[in-house]
């Protein structure tokens, strides 16, 4: 089996780096990139930055950190800058802003090179499979807070 080291990609001083293609489908009738797609963007950004601290969304889930947990998106603010048109390359970039209880503060950008089309401020919920906010565990909130 081949695998791709850089499929979910990579980590530069905190920061995770994903690089993502705009396709068709990722349009709209303008052929400029619908603001839905982006995020989605954002979310492959987190689930690999989650990814290559060791935090696995089946595995949370499964309850091996002690019970199945799951995260969820509680507020997102998105500051749309510039477009971005089909087959442009773009790099979906994660840092970890904060990390609180239950809470963790991610901020995100989109870029084409080194122009900032879209900034988005991301909260998100560590929750209990019947939805009830709780604590990341220890172990875990070492793996982000030590990127």
């Amino acid at each position: 089996m081949t695998t791709w080291p850089d499929l979910a990609g990579r980590l530069d001083d905190g920061v995770h780096v994903l690089p993502v293609r705009v396709y068709y489908e990722d349009t709209d009738f303008t052929g400029i990139v619908y603001h839905g797609a982006y995020v989605r963007f954002f979310e492959r950004g987190r689930s690999d930055f989650l990814r290559l601290a060791g935090i696995h969304h089946a595995q949370l889930q499964a309850g091996l950190s002690g019970r199945p947990l799951a995260f969820a998106v509680r507020s997102m603010n998105l500051d749309f800058r510039r477009p971005a048109t089909i087959d442009d390359v773009l790099e979906v970039r994660t840092r970890l802003s904060d990390l609180k209880g239950a809470r963790i503060v991610l901020t995100q950008e989109i870029c084409r090179g080194e122009d900032l089309l879209v900034a988005a401020d991301v909260m998100v919920a560590v929750i209990t499979s019947d939805g009830k906010p709780t604590r990341l565990p220890a172990e875990l909130a070492s793996r982000l807070t030590g990127l």
